[in-house]
């Protein structure tokens, strides 16, 4: 692949558990509805297959609702894995699920040891550089950690700041190319993406801003015309995946796959 922040050859996914009413969420807008979410998850795994891409389909795990998101217990890079420590306690044990199957993909798996947390989910990695934003589920302790990681692998790694009551740095913002950033306006606004191109979801759209560039596609959450209008607009071949479950899990397109 020619470039390895949004062209990939294999994505990780995992099947939602029958327990997804257990997950955690910031703030209770209802449970989310099972087949709604397979229904979903289908489709996301078909737009991933639909590129070429191999796509690594893991069984559920009824004891860890929020397991689908499986994107928060790695980073992956071209060097190898980092295994994550996630911030909330609940879900500390899907790591050590996730590890095998990345050891069967890699062959260098390193880890997080503590005592600081991080998630994958507050990790953009760009054609520069990787950003690590700061947030409930991401420490300092945990950011230096993957830092010594990473520059060892010779990645250039800087900490930014995920905006206060959003959970995780990509929450707001997603990769379009190497260079281009789809973010929202509240975090271009702290001045993290100075440098690169960045186009602004719209306003009321905020939610569009977790969106994932694999291969030819983006994958975006359904429901938000007016940035997906903007995005063919400036070229990209847009897929929408229904998000309204996940969403109750404060979950969106990033989060669903490990993308190697």
């Amino acid at each position: 692949m020619s470039d390895p922040t949004f062209e990939f050859s294999r994505a990780i996914t995992r099947r939602p558990a029958a327990t997804i009413a257990g997950g955690l969420r910031a703030k209770d807008i209802g449970n989310p509805d099972f087949e709604g979410m397979m229904a979903a998850h289908k489709d996301y795994v078909a737009a991933l297959k639909s590129t070429g891409a191999e796509v690594i389909e893991l069984d559920p795990l009824d004891a860890f609702p929020d397991a689908q998101f499986v994107e928060d217990t790695a980073l992956c890079l071209p060097q190898g894995a980092v295994l994550m420590r996630p911030g909330a306690p609940s879900r500390m044990g899907e790591v050590a699920e996730m590890a095998p199957n990345l050891r069967a993909c890699y062959e260098t798996v390193l880890e997080i040891n503590g005592p600081g947390h991080i998630e994958g989910g507050d990790i953009l990695v760009t054609g520069r550089e990787i950003l690590v934003g700061r947030s409930d589920r991401t420490d300092a302790e945990g950011v230096a950690e993957l830092s010594k990681i990473t520059s060892a692998w010779g990645h250039k790694l800087r900490e930014v700041f995920t905006p206060e009551g959003v959970l995780h740095f990509k929450t707001d913002c997603s990769l379009m190319d190497a260079e281009t950033i789809l973010s929202t306006r509240r975090l271009d606004a702290s001045g993290c993406f100075e440098g690169y191109r960045v186009l602004h979801v719209a306003d009321g759209e905020e939610a569009a801003a977790n969106a994932i560039r694999f291969n030819n596609l983006v994958l975006m959450a359904a429901g938000f015309s007016r940035t997906a209008d903007m995005l063919d607009r400036e070229g990209f071949e847009i897929v929408e995946i229904d998000n309204t479950d996940c969403a109750k899990l404060d979950g969106g397109m990033s989060c669903l796959s490990l993308r190697l």
